[in-house]
């Protein structure tokens, strides 16, 4: 009897070949496959006579083959099936290229329903390989109504997938929910098996809304749920205290070369005192790309370091962790304080070290430096710090739950938590990062540093492309330095969008021949990458084409142009941070989005990437981005690691607020959660797999 736990392969018309492409997906299971949430929808609600058809409206439309057959075409050696679909009011011709086994499938006389947009050639309206389904029963789950699109591999379909889930979703059912009665009662949201049905066979906008409030306050119930759990372990646990020095402090900030903003001032106000208590801090650091949050955590490293005491800032990438040990060990030479390195690749300190060994030169670090910058290599067990009382962690939503949990037991003795300081450039709303965050404290920084410029942001098209050129060439004579991001591309992508491997050398032997141009990507070895970078910052670089991999982090001053290619495949989101690599000196920078060549003219994609030249900071634009996907995202294919904006676009104030009250009574009723077998284990799952991006 096929069950929850049974293989995809036991499900009808799934062979060997489909069961191995569906495991490149992650879906083994049959729970695996009703779990696989689509990430958008097709709209074909829209049923209309062919009298009554409009060019490019996207439109289902049910009819009668009159006509069908293949035509081979020479000129393009290629196969066309031309049939004629007619009803009561009219007839349409329908083409569709290279399926010549259509003839097959398809018979005059057979009654279809067809799905695509309207085209236009010769005057005459006709419609370009559509998605069709004969109609042999009302059940039509590919051409009618709302039609859910999953993320998909090589040699599977959308039908194949829709197919599958069709058959198991009777069994939806058998799935125990792990939100209790009273929570779903409370919180007025449908059932698991029911939300599994309206996701993926949805029949209403209402349908897909409700789907989405279920999983969003499920995902923002397991967050409340666990924040209270941190809340209660961290009550009775001590910290090392950490005085403020501020005559040291005051030294420091008056020789910086820039005055605080007063958001930074405050913020570092606030974790210094947090610091100066004998329980552990446990606060977040909230600030849009730019705004200077590195420097006010510096503010707790010099304290900490100050006191005699170690402290720890880890960050997500092996480049920036070596930036941050530069520019950290140039920021504190007055101080003569002992800065470590530690990642994967490197070891290294700003002090002489005894030994040359890898392995020994990483305990000399960890015993010998008063800071230790690093990447996740600093995450494992028994590592000989000494007197660890601050760790900081950038980018806090690219480390998993574990590995925080894993950060927070860090310490001398099991009596003793080390303070904990986490940043983010994620920008969320203060509720709902209440809520995420729930066992942290919110500092926010909400201004730029004195003398920032604002971005100029266009968009450039085809015809202004050589006057772009032309203007970046003016400014690398003028001393400055240009990025050119380029999206990172698959080889088996067919998509028409520039690599970054072409565009270097497009860039470096006809448009640029002059400047020295350098490639970065994720597949270069570190040592490579760390020489690139080295090399743009000290300007022997002028122009680096790279990939997102320059996303987070990345610090160069003198960088004031950017140019991304094939933009509408980034997010608004990554776009704005991005566009934060430059601009950060008090010289005017510049920022050129160029669409692909298929949407240059795509009035959804103009619209969408003008947000950039409207707006600046991330919150607007990420408000922007979810207004315009609609809410037919679901942000992801399974529950855990749902989008912190998707769900702020879902939930009010009041709904976010009422999860953390829930949670708190459902923690007060029982701490260990016995009384909620379900809630428990599904909440050990989550924190297994959850990132909070």
């Amino acid at each position: 009897m096929i069950n929850l736990n049974s293989p995809v392969a036991e499900i009808n018309r799934v062979g060997d070949s489909i069961s191995k492409i569906l495991r490149k997906l992650g879906l083994e299971t049959i729970q695996d496959l009703l779990f696989y949430f689509p990430f958008r929808y097709d709209d074909f609600s829209n049923s209309v006579k062919i009298s009554e058809l409009k060019i490019n409206e996207n439109i289902n439309l049910v009819g009668i083959i009159s006509d069908i057959k293949n035509i081979r075409s020479f000129r393009k050696r290629m196969y066309l099936t031309e049939a004629l679909v007619s009803d009561e009011s009219e007839t349409i011709k329908i083409i569709w290229f290279n399926q010549p086994f259509l003839t097959k499938n398809l018979h005059v006389g057979d009654k279809i329903s067809l799905a695509g947009k309207i085209s236009e050639k010769n005057k005459e309206l006709i419609m370009l390989s559509p998605k069709y389904e004969k109609i042999g029963s009302l059940n039509l789950i590919h051409t009618q109504g709302l039609i859910p699109c999953y993320h998909l591999t090589e040699k599977i379909s959308q039908k194949q997938i829709r197919f599958l889930i069709k058959q198991a979703i009777s069994l939806a059912d058998k799935i125990n929910d792990w939100l209790p009665e009273k929570i779903l009662a409370e919180l007025n949201i449908p059932n698991v098996a029911k939300t599994i049905s309206l996701v993926h066979f949805p029949k209403s906008q209402k349908d897909i809304a409700q789907a989405q409030k279920r999983l969003a306050l499920s995902e923002l119930f397991l967050y409340q749920i666990r924040g209270q759990l941190i809340k209660r372990a961290l009550k009775g646990r001590q910290a090392e205290k950490i005085v403020f020095n501020e005559t040291k402090t005051r030294n420091f900030v008056s020789n910086l070369p820039f005055k605080l903003t007063n958001s930074q001032r405050q913020s570092a106000w606030e974790i210094l005192q947090d610091m100066d208590k004998e329980t552990p801090m446990s606060r977040l650091l909230e600030g849009d790309v730019g705004s200077g949050k590195t420097l006010v955590a510096c503010l707790a490293l010099l304290n900490t370091a100050l006191n005699k005491k170690q402290s720890i800032l880890m960050v997500p990438t092996e480049i920036l962790a070596k930036q941050h040990f530069n520019s950290i060990s140039a920021l504190f030479k007055k101080e003569k304080i002992k800065i470590g390195l530690i990642s994967r690749t490197q070891k290294e300190a700003n002090f002489k070290l005894k030994n040359e060994n890898k392995k020994l030169k990483e305990e000399e670090i960890i015993k010998r430096a008063e800071i230790i910058i690093g990447t996740h290599a600093l995450i494992k067990e028994n590592l000989p710090f000494k007197n660890l009382s601050l760790i900081i962690i950038d980018e806090q939503h690219r480390f998993g739950v574990n590995q925080r949990k894993k950060l927070s037991n860090w310490g001398e003795n099991k009596n003793t938590t080390p303070h904990f300081l986490s940043m983010t450039a994620t920008p969320i709303p203060r509720s709902l990062a209440l809520a995420i965050y729930g066992d942290l404290d919110l500092s926010i920084i909400n201004e730029l540093p004195l003398g920032r410029q604002k971005i100029i942001t266009e968009i450039i098209k085809k015809h202004n492309r050589q006057k772009t050129y032309d203007f970046i060439a003016q400014e690398i004579q003028n001393g400055k330095q240009a990025f050119v991001i380029c999206p990172l591309i698959d080889e088996s992508d067919k998509l028409g969008v520039k690599s970054v491997k072409q565009e270097y050398e497009k860039l470096n032997k006809e448009i640029f021949p002059d400047f020295k141009v350098g490639l970065l990507h994720g597949k270069l070895k570190e040592i490579e990458k760390e020489k690139i970078m080295a090399d743009f910052l000290k300007n022997k670089i002028q122009i680096l084409v790279a990939t997102s991999i320059i996303e987070v982090g990345i610090d160069i001053p003198n960088a004031t142009i950017m140019l991304i290619e094939g933009a509408e495949r980034f997010g608004l989101a990554q776009l704005h941070q991005f566009r934060g690599r430059i601009g950060r000196s008090k010289n005017q920078s510049y920022c050129f989005i160029s669409p692909s060549t298929e949407n240059i003219n795509n009035l959804k994609t103009l619209e969408r990437l003008g947000a950039m030249t409207k707006y600046h900071d991330g919150l607007s634009l990420s408000r922007v981005d979810l207004k315009l996907r609609g809410t037919g995202e679901l942000y992801g294919t399974k529950q855990s690691g749902l989008s912190e904006l998707g769900i702020s676009g879902i939930l009010s104030d009041e709904l976010i607020k009422k999860t953390a009250e829930l949670a708190a009574e459902i923690i007060q009723e029982s701490p260990d959660l016995e009384k909620y077998p379900r809630l428990k284990e599904k909440l050990g799952e989550w924190d297994n797999t959850a990132h909070l991006e």
